[in-house]
């Protein structure tokens, strides 16, 4: 079992790709087939919600249902203590916040944007979760 939570732009892009094979459409998949375990935080379910249901994404409001009903059922709510970090977007700090919580369990942020976020081992692209998720099968 691997616990990441998941940037909200992976998710986007996972939704919006018209390419199956891409490292965000497998992200996606590994959650709905109970490889990545998705950690959140009733901050980040907002943010998912709020970002997904913007008009210029065009998804249908059951479609985001069902991403946000897949991480409440199997994921893995989080409270975390605060890490005192500051980034580049303060908005973004509840995901890093909910990933060190879990450390203790290799926990890994995945995202898109890793400019955003302190440069740790455990923040990684969606190919590195990939690859991370290849190797600990292989």
């Amino acid at each position: 079992m691997i616990y990441a939570v998941i940037d909200t732009n992976v998710f986007v892009a996972a939704l919006l790709t018209k390419n199956s094979a891409s490292t965000t459409v497998k992200v996606f998949e590994a959650i709905a087939d109970g490889i990545i375990t998705p950690l959140y935080h009733k901050d980040i379910l907002r943010e998912y919600e709020e970002v997904l249901s913007r008009p210029k994404f065009k998804l249908s409001e059951a479609r985001i249902r069902t991403v946000l009903d897949m991480i409440i059922k199997y994921g893995v709510e989080v409270f975390p203590k605060p890490t005192g970090e500051i980034l580049i977007d303060m908005d973004d700090l509840i995901f890093y916040e909910v990933a060190m919580e879990k450390r203790d369990d290799d926990s890994y942020l995945v995202t898109g944007n890793q400019k955003h976020y302190p440069v740790r081992d455990f923040i990684v692209t969606p190919a590195e979760m990939m690859e991370i998720i290849e190797s600990s099968f292989t």
